[in-house]
């Protein structure tokens, strides 16, 4: 059996400083775009830190949500679960928490999205022992948090919002290796 987690739960938002996520032996650094002083260049030192790629597509807003969703996903490790999970957190905000850094994530809101959702081909299908296992998968990516009161959650504002473009980028780094012997 597995041992009984600990559950932490949160009187403030923890998410309002910049922070670092540890991902599968590699971190990721979590900020708004342009705040550090290293982005590309580190504008104390002048070093350059290698070369940026960027892309730029512009997508409707189904499209957007769900290039966002399986961006997150991918550098989240998200597994299905995590995923269907993060479209509900993303429904919600979209249609009820504007501008608020706590939400609703319940029997309620499951059964509302899965309501508004049944038009689709196949429709979707979201039990919710599976909702509960994406909303931990969310919580260990720190993608929310629990609040004092259950069912709510505080959202991660680095990841969670209501605007109509992001940047994903991935820093590729070489490891330094030792030079061969003769």
């Amino acid at each position: 059996m597995n041992a009984k987690l600990k559950v932490v739960r949160h009187e403030k938002n923890p998410f309002l400083e910049g922070m670092v996520v540890p991902v599968k032996g590699q971190k990721v650094q979590l900020s708004r775009i342009g705040k550090d002083d290293n982005v590309l260049v580190n504008h104390a030192t002048g070093e350059v830190q290698g070369t940026h790629i960027t892309t730029f597509r512009n997508v409707d807003a189904d499209q957007f949500v769900k290039l966002f969703t399986q961006n997150i996903a991918l550098t989240f490790n998200l597994k299905a679960a995590g995923i269907k999970a993060f479209n509900v957190l993303m429904w919600i905000l979209q249609s009820k928490a504007i501008d608020k850094d706590l939400i609703p994530l319940d029997k309620f809101v499951l059964d509302e999205f899965v309501a508004t959702h049944n038009d689709r081909t196949p429709p979707i299908k979201l039990s919710l022992p599976t909702f509960g296992r994406g909303l931990a998968e969310l919580e260990h990516a720190q993608i929310i948090a629990k609040h004092i009161r259950p069912g709510f959650y505080y959202i991660n504002p680095n990841f969670c919002f209501n605007g109509d473009r992001i940047a994903f980028t991935t820093v590729i780094e070489r490891k330094n290796e030792l030079p061969r012997q003769p």
